[in-house]
């Protein structure tokens, strides 16, 4: 049994998908080729936003609009500390000081009221996480971004696909970034990523820093980096997009069947209202989830854990933040675990899975 399964996707798509391999190496565009504007016009329509800047990864596409909007050393930026690193570390290395807020236990997203007591005069952005797939309260967090003239960044890594609201995740904010890591749930076969914004000033920027700043070719304006996302990786992409929707969709009725035989037992994550959700992951709580991977493995049944420690305690943030309390993220590090979570996942593995966790 596999946790994630790429290679029925493949088998799916695969004549498709190596005749856009095929294009690429006949027309040798290998970077900047017209697969990658394709698709950021593809991402745009499809998110329902004005500009999409397609670049080498999720953890660049967070990256990009802080290094574009100058946000950086004496700047504070608010975000969940129970994430992936790369939310917290794009942050710290345009130079400006990370500040942590906890969860709700219960939807694992950012806590707004949390939010509003961290924001200080020295508060220059908001990222907000889709964890597990589900966006955050971004309407909430958008207002609190406006009383105090701050950015809001989505991190719609995780989320991409899910709904909040009947606005899709990815056009919310200033801008919104997500990662195409093979992983998510619409992935490439490498390292990619994407920023949805509607502001045409803020795109044109990125652009030319994903590019070592250049304006035009050896023509440099900015200190930027090498972020671009090459052809082959955009000519993936374009043919996962074609069957996204289903998906989105089967992800939809893979996780509400996993809500409904097990959330009688075990903790399992809160859909917020307002929202649909993509399962990037399915996760549940609980005490000891050594014993609890041991056991599934002895049953050929993988699992993972999403994630394993509050940012407070990872060795870089530990000197300044590990003496704080974020109880609820620092809860959730300890007893998270998931299980097997994909578009393919068919019923009979799905019962097995249940039907070990609930005989345990």
């Amino acid at each position: 049994m596999d946790f994630i399964d790429l290679k029925t996707q493949y088998q799916k798509i695969k004549e498709p998908v190596n005749q856009r391999i095929q294009n690429v190496l006949d027309h040798g565009q290998y970077i900047n080729g017209p697969e990658v504007r394709d698709l950021e016009s593809a991402l745009s329509e499809y998110v329902g936003v004005k500009e999409t800047v397609a670049c080498s990864s999720g953890t660049d596409a967070l990256l990009l609009p802080m290094l574009a909007l100058g946000i950086g050393q004496g700047d504070e930026v608010i975000v969940p500390a129970f994430t992936f690193y790369a939310t917290a570390e794009m942050p710290s290395l345009v130079g400006a000081k990370v500040v942590f807020a906890d969860i709700n236990p219960k939807t694992y997203l950012i806590d707004v009221q949390d939010v509003a007591k961290k924001i200080t005069n020295k508060t220059k952005a908001i990222v907000a996480v889709g964890l597990y797939g589900q966006c955050a309260q971004m309407e909430q967090l958008q207002k609190l971004a406006d009383e105090h003239n701050l950015y809001l960044f989505e991190d719609a890594a995780q989320s991409f696909g899910a709904t909040r609201l009947q606005k899709r995740s990815g056009s919310f904010g200033h801008a919104a970034a997500t990662s195409f890591f093979p992983a998510k749930p619409l992935g490439c076969y490498g390292d990619g990523g994407a920023v949805f914004t509607n502001d045409a000033h803020l795109a044109q920027a990125m652009r030319e820093l994903r590019e070592h700043g250049s304006e035009r070719r050896y023509y440099h304006t900015r200190v930027g980096i090498n972020g671009r996302m090459d052809s082959m990786q955009a000519g993936i992409l374009l043919e996962k997009l074609a069957i996204f929707d289903e998906e989105v969709k089967a992800r939809e009725e893979i996780g509400h069947y996993y809500l409904q035989k097990l959330s009688p037992r075990y903790q399992c994550m809160e859909i917020e209202k307002g929202n649909t959700c993509v399962f990037a992951q399915f996760t549940i709580e609980v005490g000891d989830r050594d014993q609890l991977s041991a056991l599934l493995k002895e049953k050929s049944i993988p699992t993972s854990i999403h994630y394993p420690m509050a940012l407070n305690r990872q060795p870089v943030y530990s000197q300044d933040y590990g003496h704080l309390s974020f109880e609820h993220s620092e809860r959730a590090a300890a007893r998270v675990i998931s299980l097997p979570m994909h578009p393919y996942l068919d019923r009979k593995d799905q019962d097995f899975i249940i039907e070990s966790l609930l005989s345990l």
